[in-house]
This record gives C-alpha cells, structure tokens and sequence, in this order.
C-alpha cells in the first residue's frame, strides 16, 4: 500500500524514509570532543593523540631551518659536541650524561671523521620517541650528508618539546618543561583576614 492514501498501514508509514534535518545550531559542540585536539596542533594533546593512533608527526622545523634558531646553530657549529652530548642525554632520558655522549662524539670526530655513524643512531631514537616522521634519505644520509643541520634540527626539536637544552635532563624536570612538579604546591592554612 502507498503510505500516503488514507488506508496505509502504521507499518508501512514507520518504514518510509525520514527527511533528514541539520542537528540545532546551540553552540555546544556535537561530535567527538577529540575532533577539535586534532584540527589543533597546539593543543597539550595534539601530539600524544597522533602517538596513540601511529600517525606520524611533523618536525617543528625544516632540515634547512637552522637560522631560526642562531645561537643553538652557533653551538652547532663551533662545539658540535656540546649540541650532540644534549641531544643525546635528553634523548636517552639522563641515562647517558652530556659529558659521555659529548666526548664520544668529539672522539670519533677528530680520530675518525665518522661522528655521523654515532649521531645518527640518536636521531633515529628520537623520531622513534615522537613519533616523527623520516625524511626522504634515511637517517644515515641525512646525518653523513647534513651532520650540522641535523644536529641543530633535533636541537631545535627537543627545544620545541619544552626541554631545557642548556640544563639538561635532570633539571627539565624528568620531561618537557612544566609536566612534573618538583614538590607539590605549598598552601595557606584556613582563611586569613
């Protein structure tokens, strides 16, 4: 029977389809709360929502990008030892002091030329920490091509991550500036006049 003569059954009239209308416009939010942390990288949770999912994340800065940063790209350039010693205890979460990384680095530089097979090896642990996307050489190439630059890349990442480069991993606060209080906030007693 058609659902629009006067004999239709309440059967045939609940089947037809419904017109669909808009939800009301209220100006609260329909749909996942989520959808705005993801159009919105500074967001906190931005970038652990792209973690948990597997999406790659974007470098803060590009391979060639190292004038945006000059004193950290001075750093590079004059001790990059220094740069790589902070990469590299950040990196491994304090296990591996500035010092040891540094002069690791340092001797492999003047004894060898190959510091790269060494700086390398951190910037792939970095990408793996964050999730960050590799370029289109490995990071090898990028490494024993570009040493300088990507040293002050993952330099200028780790800055870009909230860790303080220059104090290193213990006064960073165990993580990116700001997560973890050193002790908890003190608070007045009561109510004073």
């Amino acid at each position: 029977m058609d659902p629009s003569k006067p004999g239709a059954s309440a059967l045939e009239i609940d089947t037809k389809p419904q017109p669909a209308y808009p939800p009301p416009v209220t100006g609260i939010p329909v749909g996942h709360a989520s959808q705005y942390i993801n159009e919105n990288p500074q967001h906190p949770q931005y970038h652990y929502q792209q973690r948990q999912h597997g999406q790659q994340a974007r470098w803060s800065s590009g391979l060639c990008d190292c004038c945006s940063d000059v004193p950290g790209c001075c750093l590079t350039y004059w001790c990059p030892c220094i740069t790589f010693g902070r990469i590299a205890e950040i990196t491994d979460k304090g296990t591996t002091p500035c010092a040891v990384s540094g002069a690791i680095y340092g001797l492999l530089l003047c004894f060898t030329c190959c510091s790269c097979l060494y700086s390398c090896l951190y910037r792939s642990k970095l990408r793996t920490q964050y999730m960050l996307e590799e370029s289109r050489c490995n990071d090898f190439l990028v490494h024993c091509c570009c040493e300088s630059c990507a040293l002050c890349q993952e330099y200028r990442e780790l800055k870009h991550r909230g860790f303080d480069m220059a104090s290193g991993w213990q006064e960073s606060l165990q993580g990116p500036r700001g997560t973890v209080a050193p002790s908890a906030p003190v608070v007045g007693q009561g109510m004073t006049r």
